[in-house]
């Protein structure tokens, strides 16, 4: 198939891409929102970069959507009605904001576009009205136990911490600091120190590092730390559960799901977590172990082949199945 998506969600679609589909991403010479193309991502020659001028009366077998705009423009560029003239789907990557559990959907009067959840929880708290659902869970390239724990410090990888605050579980972070050193990583975090008070040796700022720079500085870590209050199951705890590394994490959203406590520890009660990094701190041994159960569980559920096979079938499925039904049959299609 030949599959129209924006490049939205980097990581996300790093996984995506890697199937055995055509990938049409949209390029502008501004590479901005609306035309990032690959955005210099090493992905394989099936991810092609096209014009948006171009795209009228092209071959295109399906479009993957991820913002509500989208719609009216894949529509425009297209001339071509999406869930009529031609397949759609569409990705919602967020838990809801604003009035929860009651937020509506913004395809929830939609019948002929596919929404897709990437979590249960997600598909729970989403008020999703008549538009048929379905959840694909996420699904990573295995980077391998890579894991050394060889630095008594606590990973945390997190996209814009300060902006962020309380929904990242920004403010948490002193608390964990005073347990053992932390190491930073993701996009805008120079500015976390100031904003908490932190100088170094207690927390270190290491950027937004390449995919496999990331991997291999993060697994040095003794123990992975994940604080978010209410976001989509990063795929940040993913990658480090694949890492082999011992995760403590905050029992919100969809952790609990995708978190055996043995690989560490899940909870709501922050002193558990603190405990938890106390211990793992004073035994590597206690500390490999349960980064191996973590990285068993992270296989079985999340790896790169299984999401993409259920893709596949989510795909074949939109071609063939008529959009207005009220639901998906996931365990048809995982099938």
């Amino acid at each position: 198939m030949r599959i129209l998506l924006w490049h939205v969600h980097g990581g996300w679609t790093d996984a995506f891409v890697r199937g055995r589909h055509e990938y049409l991403l949209p390029a502008t010479p501004l590479r901005d929102a609306w035309g990032l193309g690959r955005g210099g991502r090493d992905w394989p020659d099936s991810v092609v970069e096209i014009a948006p001028e171009e795209l009228r009366g092209s071959d295109v077998d399906a479009v993957l959507l991820q913002r509500p705009q989208e719609i009216a423009e894949a529509e425009r560029l297209l001339g071509r009605r999406l869930g009529a003239d031609v397949p759609a789907v569409y990705v919602e990557h967020n838990a809801p904001r604003g009035d929860v559990p009651c937020t509506v959907h913004p395809l929830a009067d939609r019948s002929d576009i596919l929404l897709v959840h990437v979590t249960h929880f997600n598909a729970l708290m989403w008020d999703s009205g008549r538009a048929p659902t379905t959840v694909v869970e996420h699904g990573v390239a295995d980077p391998g136990p890579l894991y050394t724990g060889e630095l008594a410090r606590q990973g945390v990888v997190v996209n814009e911490p300060v902006r962020r605050g309380r929904v990242t579980g920004t403010d948490l972070l002193p608390r964990f600091a005073e347990r053992a050193p932390l190491d930073v990583f993701g996009m805008g975090t120079h500015d976390l120190p100031a904003a908490l008070g932190l100088p170094e040796p207690a927390i270190a700022v290491l950027g937004d590092l390449p995919p496999a720079r990331l991997h291999t500085r993060l697994a040095r870590c003794r123990v992975y730390v994940h604080p978010m209050r209410w976001t989509s199951l990063g795929l940040s705890l993913l990658e480090a559960m694949h890492l082999a590394m011992p995760v403590v994490v905050l029992a919100t959203t969809e952790a609990t799901r995708a978190v055996p406590p043995e690989a560490g520890a899940v909870s709501a009660d922050v002193d558990e977590l603190l405990t938890t990094v106390d211990r793992l701190m004073a035994d590597p041994d206690e500390a490999r172990a349960r980064g191996r159960v973590a990285r068993e569980a992270a296989l079985e559920r999340h790896s790169l082949q299984s999401f993409l096979d259920t893709w596949d079938a989510v795909l074949a499925d939109l071609t063939t199945t008529p959009r207005a039904r009220s639901r998906v049959d996931t365990e048809r299609i995982a099938r």
